[in-house]
């Protein structure tokens, strides 16, 4: 049972990652490929929490890089929505193929 348990959360991570890597991809909405974005953070975690609590029963490495992971994406969802916003501000529109600041 632990190890069928084991499969399914790996290929419940699968699918989000593949999902979030999908709608980066193809996506031009700024909020949309953030949103991606976080979808790929929360496959990673749920590696992370399967793995060490499959692998290593006693220590909490797993869960620490969790935590450390969600601290990681809050703060990119901070940054990514000012600049949304001030991109916004600026264009009035939130398409990523419009912005070209950072192309010679």
């Amino acid at each position: 049972m632990t190890g069928q348990m084991f499969y399914m959360f790996l290929f419940l991570a699968a699918v989000l990652f593949s999902i979030g890597l999908f709608g980066i991809l193809t996506r031009r909405n700024a909020i949309a490929i953030l949103m991606s974005l976080e979808l790929m953070f929360n496959a990673v975690n749920i590696n992370l929490v399967v793995f060490n609590r499959y692998t290593s029963l006693n220590e909490l490495t797993g869960q620490i890089f969790a935590i450390f992971v969600i601290v990681v994406a809050a703060a990119e969802a901070t940054v990514g929505l000012a600049i949304v916003i001030l991109i916004y501000r600026r264009w009035h529109s939130i398409d990523a193929d419009r912005v070209n600041l950072m192309k010679w």
